[in-house]
């Protein structure tokens, strides 16, 4: 978990897992699975626990002062997504840039919107809390009523176009770029790259390894970045890595976008159907019905 580190803090910096006794352990017997059975899940879930290795030695200053990891304190509800959505022979990943505060910070969904969560992909399990929480930012879990906009318009989307979630997963998973949200001292959120430069760059750089190993791990043919940072960010790193894989991109959801408060789905249905995502998505569709 994600700690703040008295001696850091008091120059204004905020320290990731500082504190042996309060870090979770990472040993992926520890988390539920065993690296020896190399399902689809089974290598998501450990580049993920390797990238939170890396994630605790990083610091960040003003204006940063809280940092959410869900891969952490709701690992418990994103094990149960990843285990039961992420298979062999999807070949479409969508790439988020980091979560929301009422989505994947809520649940360990990317997009994880808590009725999409709960109601469509039938995600259960516990989850607890970080240790260092703003007092306007408190985690709830799937108990939690406010909707994220964007979690809301992305998998409502999906399940108006798929009707099941097994129709949408047999070809395509959801992934975010970066586990961790970062508020200010007031509780806005800030993305990555609101973040000090030199931060962000440490920060990435990790995350486009983790990005890599996933892409290479799960033989992903196409990675579609929601929003531009997210879909800018992958072709650079997948480029920079030599990874072969074709890297386009979608409208973000957010309701900070006008373009998409005018009609996201249309907009986001129009650009599937150019990549050739929407008709094998409709095809499998009418297959199963």
């Amino acid at each position: 978990m994600f700690n703040e580190n008295s001696s850091a803090s008091e120059a204004g910096v905020v320290a990731c897992g500082d504190g042996e006794e309060n870090v979770p352990v990472c040993e992926s017997k520890e988390r539920g699975f065993n690296a020896a059975h190399e399902t689809p899940s089974a290598r998501f879930l450990r580049a993920e626990l390797e990238l939170n290795t890396h994630l605790r030695g990083l610091r960040f200053s003003d204006p940063v002062r809280y940092i959410y990891n869900p891969l952490e304190y709701a690992w418990d509800t994103h094990r149960c997504y990843v285990e039961k959505y992420c298979q062999a022979g999807q070949k479409i990943l969508f790439l988020g840039m980091n979560p929301g505060p009422f989505g994947m910070a809520q649940t360990g969904v990317p997009f994880g919107e808590v009725k999409s969560v709960v109601d469509w992909l039938k995600i259960t399990g516990e989850v607890g809390r970080p240790q260092n929480e703003h007092p306007k930012r408190r985690i709830t879990g799937l108990s939690c009523t406010q909707s994220e906009v964007s979690g809301a318009r992305f998998w409502g989307f999906f399940r108006k176009l798929c009707g099941d979630p097994e129709v949408f997963f047999q070809h395509c998973f959801v992934h975010n770029l970066c586990p961790l949200i970062f508020m200010s001292d007031s509780g806005k959120n800030l993305t990555p790259p609101e973040l000090p430069a030199a931060e962000r760059e440490a920060l990435l750089r990790l995350c486009d390894i983790a990005l890599c190993q996933v892409v290479e791990a799960l033989n992903i043919s196409m990675v579609i970045g929601v929003g531009k940072v997210a879909e800018q960010r992958a072709r650079r790193a997948l480029s920079a890595a030599g990874v072969n894989v074709r890297v386009e991109g979608i409208m973000h959801p957010s309701p900070r976008n006008p373009l998409a408060n005018k009609g996201w789905e249309d907009v986001a249905k129009a650009k599937l159907q150019e990549l050739g995502v929407l008709s094998l998505l409709i095809k499998t569709c009418a297959n199963q019905s």
